[in-house]
């Protein structure tokens, strides 16, 4: 790990976690809490297993991650975020939250995955009527499926299914994304051939403004 070299806090944040793929690893670790080695590669399409073994090994030693052996029937090794790896949180939050500018347009070959619905959702979503009974909004796309839910004024996101959603939002994860940030309607995704069924009050309840707004 290079450094800096200098007496300032930014440059020092950067000498641990500015390395290429370490904060991608913090945001899968927050994402999912503690992961095994390879559902963690499998988070980070691209990165070569030796790098990723490296960068662990960085994290480790800087305090912001560590091991654990799980108990059976699992048994194998876990790695998690420390307090101090948890306390990136905001910071992770904050750069998806200026990063979405730049998602437009996905680069040919882009990779997605469906637990990166989380920083949109839980930054972007409210739960605006937090008295209503508890509501589930499927997201469906060509990754694995993830599920919005909405109970007494949180919103949260888990990868997978449920029997019976009210709401299930369909299609490329762009569109889906747009909506889900407040850039764009349900009218303007559905023209981008998103399908949206089930119950609108759902999307009403949570969704920001304007997209809230225009779900006719």
């Amino acid at each position: 790990m290079r450094s800096y070299g200098q007496y300032c806090s930014v440059a020092k944040a950067l000498d641990v976690v500015g390395d290429r793929w370490t904060l991608l690893i913090i945001r899968e670790l927050l994402v999912r809490g503690a992961c095994r080695y390879t559902d963690l590669k499998n988070g980070l399409p691209g990165i070569a297993t030796n790098l990723l073994a490296d960068r662990i090994r960085e994290l480790e030693a800087a305090g912001l991650v560590s091991r654990e052996e799980a108990p059976p029937p699992v048994a194998t090794t876990l790695i998690r975020l420390t307090e101090a790896g948890q306390e990136l949180d905001p910071v992770v939050q904050a750069l998806g939250r200026w990063g979405i500018r730049y998602m437009a347009e996905p680069a040919e070959g882009d990779a997605f995955c469906s637990q990166w619905f989380t920083f949109p959702v839980e930054v972007f979503l409210r739960d605006r009527d937090p008295d209503a009974p508890p509501a589930t909004i499927e997201l469906r796309t060509a990754a694995d499926p993830a599920v919005i839910e909405v109970s007494g004024g949180s919103v949260r996101v888990r990868v997978g299914s449920v029997s019976a959603p009210d709401l299930v939002i369909s299609g490329r994860p762009q569109p889906i994304l747009g909506l889900l940030t407040g850039h764009l309607s349900v009218p303007e995704v559905t023209a981008l051939g998103v399908e949206v069924s089930g119950d609108h009050r759902v999307l009403r309840r949570v969704l920001p403004d304007p997209a809230g707004q225009a779900l006719s």
